[in-house]
């Protein structure tokens, strides 16, 4: 009885609403399911876009953040993710082990990065000038090494680690179904807000970057901090690049990261050098970045392809206002040199 009560209940149902306003309501109803099924399919991409995406913009990010909380602008950041991302897939093709590919491509970030640090830190070089020069010798030096590697793909790539019933969630389930490097990028992003905000550490490297004579007299070594912060950065910056082609697009091709250096400069300035609002600014514009692929039957592509670059002009041009960069928390002493004086 009960069974044959629960089958007859939807035509019940049906009698009930016949007519005008009956067939309305199921209109509506249905209206409603199809756009609630439509917005969940595209929320789910763009976490989906956002996470791959976001990773390797989140990974350079949280570098500059350091080096600049120490006082040292790197815009060489493209040229390091450049090389992060050479060194990445050759020796994939070389070794078929992605853990050797991750940590030399971090090692080729990192060991680029001493450049800008030798000039910059201790030959006390214009640091905009040295960072452009780094982010010009990568592009150059990548481009002619890695003609050999265009068309060959990858055999292999980041696998996956799917976490149960996590990887089921509406919309953020796909932030539980990446690779170890996603999870990494996230716990460290936490794990340098910590040390950053919440250590003795974090706060010599802080007053580095503020007032550096003032850091120096109280015994704080500027010099070796701020080696240290661009080191990491660089080694951040590498192996950000080497996520794309181990975890995106399985291939090479010339000047592959497209522009993420400098995108990775502007969300510096956007998560106003915090890494934990990295995390949100990383995310935002990797959603943007594969949206700007999905809404291309309805937007011209050339409008989409420019947006994330667009929102980086402008977040450069407030950064670069002193008003602004104080009200942001920029660090006093970025981009200028220490000179320690006589005792």
């Amino acid at each position: 009885m009960f069974i044959d009560s629960l089958r007859r209940f939807p035509f019940k149902v049906l009698q009930r609403l016949r007519g005008r306003w009956g067939l309305g309501i199921i209109l509506i109803v249905a209206f409603v399911v199809i756009l609630c099924t439509m917005w969940m399919n595209l929320a789910t991409y763009a976490m989906d876009c956002a996470i791959r995406w976001g990773t390797p913009l989140l990974l350079a990010t949280i570098g500059e953040i350091y080096a600049e909380r120490s006082g040292v602008l790197n815009l060489g950041i493209e040229g390091m993710m450049l090389g992060g991302a050479l060194a990445g897939f050759a020796a994939t093709l070389w070794t078929g082990s992605l853990l050797v590919a991750v940590v030399l491509g971090a090692v080729v970030g990192g060991l680029m990065s001493l450049i800008h640090a030798f000039l910059s830190i201790t030959m006390r070089a214009n640091q905009i000038v040295s960072g452009l020069a780094l982010t010009i010798f990568g592009t150059g030096l990548t481009g002619v090494l890695g003609m050999r590697f265009v068309g060959i793909p990858l055999p292999q790539g980041l696998e996956p680690i799917p976490v149960p019933m996590l990887n089921a969630i509406p919309v953020i389930g796909p932030l539980f179904s990446n690779n170890a490097l996603v999870y990494l990028s996230l716990t460290l992003a936490l794990l340098l807000w910590f040390i950053l905000f919440k250590t003795r550490a974090g706060i010599n490297i802080r007053a580095v970057g503020e007032n550096p004579a003032g850091a120096d007299a109280l015994g704080v070594n500027i010099y070796r901090i701020r080696y240290l912060c661009v080191f990491l950065g660089g080694v951040l910056a590498g192996t950000g690049g080497a996520f794309l082609p181990l975890g995106i697009l399985f291939s090479w091709r010339e000047n592959i990261t497209a522009g993420l250096g400098w995108v990775a400069i502007a969300l510096t300035i956007f998560a106003m050098w915090s890494p934990s609002r990295a995390i949100f600014a990383s995310y935002l514009f990797g959603a943007i970045y594969g949206l700007a692929y999905r809404l291309q039957p309805y937007v011209a592509s050339n409008i989409l392809n420019m947006l994330p670059y667009c929102l980086t002009i402008i977040i450069l041009i407030l950064g670069t206002a002193e008003t602004t960069r104080k009200k942001m928390g920029a660090p006093s002493a970025l981009g200028t040199p220490y000179v320690r004086e006589e005792k």
